[in-house]
């Protein structure tokens, strides 16, 4: 995959739409627009079953009369076009209810310093390639045992893209990034019946991501892991989660820490700051600024300024996950 990301053409068109929402009367406005392109391949039983290029552009922005606001979003970039969309969401927002607690984030949060967070590392890989190495990765996993019976594909994908924010305080904020991952999933057989599990690995540098024969070998060997179970008398054991299940096991906590649960009174954690929520061993924090970092950056989706946190010390909860709007709702600061 090649072809350099361009933020300036995407600065122009973010730029072209806060003008034009500001000379049509809105008192306030943001935009996001961003360009992606990206190659992705799976490889099941040895043969192509999908190829795929994508090549996508859109903008999108939002546009406030007071404490009413409307959305509009395009993915022609051309100024007519722009000023299009711009004025098909000023139309929306004469007619939509006001909110008080709608509008930007506080100017003063704006980020200001850009550090490069090593981001983007695009990856020079034409098709031929990614299908052998997805190939590569299946076959290893075959070749671990012959309970392995079947596959239900290796896949690798590469995408770059690039995006900017911009809003009505002035503040311009672009990001470009790629994102590399190589996976593989695989079914084994036992006098119980089928098992499937995977491997996958993922990486801003396709250089930092686990060798193909190790994904297949890790999938294939995490399946036959699963034959054989056996059930278990009642009772009370220790139990120790495979780190393959962090993401949902921490992701319901997330969701019960965002602002839009909490306003709504939807999750079992409101009015829970300050208080143990788990172990005492329990340390969970927030960096934002890690080099090479799936979720690395150097402001939010508001332009608001990103800062390492604790979130949970020592079991307690120290803070919730808050947009500017959610925190208004709140009567707190965004996060």
């Amino acid at each position: 995959m090649t072809g350099m990301i361009n933020n300036v053409s995407l600065e122009q068109a973010a730029e072209i739409a806060i003008q034009q929402a500001t000379s049509q009367g809105a008192s306030a406005a943001e935009v996001g627009v961003s360009h992606s392109n990206g190659l992705s391949v799976t490889v099941r039983q040895g043969d192509v079953e999908t190829l795929e290029h994508n090549n996508d552009t859109g903008l999108a922005v939002t546009v406030y009369f007071g404490q009413s606001k409307a959305s509009a979003s395009t993915s022609d970039l051309r100024s007519e076009a722009i000023a299009d969309t711009v004025k098909a969401a000023c139309g929306i927002a004469k007619h939509t209810q006001s909110d008080a607690c709608t509008g930007l984030a506080d100017s003063e949060l704006m980020a200001t310093e850009f550090s490069d967070l090593s981001l983007y590392h695009p990856w020079d890989i034409d098709p031929e390639q990614a299908i052998n190495i997805a190939t590569e990765c299946e076959q290893a996993g075959f070749d671990v045992d012959n309970q392995i019976s079947n596959s239900e594909g290796a896949s690798l994908s590469s995408h770059q893209g690039g995006r900017v924010y911009a809003n009505s305080h002035g503040f311009v904020g672009s990001t470009t990034s790629t994102r590399h991952s190589l996976s593989s999933t695989f079914i084994a057989n036992d006098d119980r019946g089928m098992q499937r599990d995977y491997w996958y690995d993922i990486a801003r540098d396709a250089t930092d991501l686990e060798s193909a024969k190790h994904i297949g070998q890790r999938a294939a060997q995490n399946t036959l892991r699963r034959l054989n179970a056996r059930t278990m008398t009642t009772g009370t054991y220790p139990v120790i989660f495979a780190s393959e299940i962090a993401p949902s096991l921490f992701g319901q906590f997330i969701g019960a820490i965002r602002g839009g649960a909490l306003y709504r009174k939807s999750s079992f954690l409101l009015d829970h700051l300050d208080k143990k929520i788990f172990p005492e061993f329990m340390h969970i924090y927030e960096q934002p600024h890690l080099l090479k970092g799936i979720g690395s950056a150097m402001f939010d989706g508001e332009g608001v300024a990103t800062h390492a946190r604790d979130i949970v010390c020592n079991g307690v909860l120290q803070g919730y996950v808050l947009d500017s709007y959610s925190a208004r709702k709140l009567d707190m600061a965004t996060t």
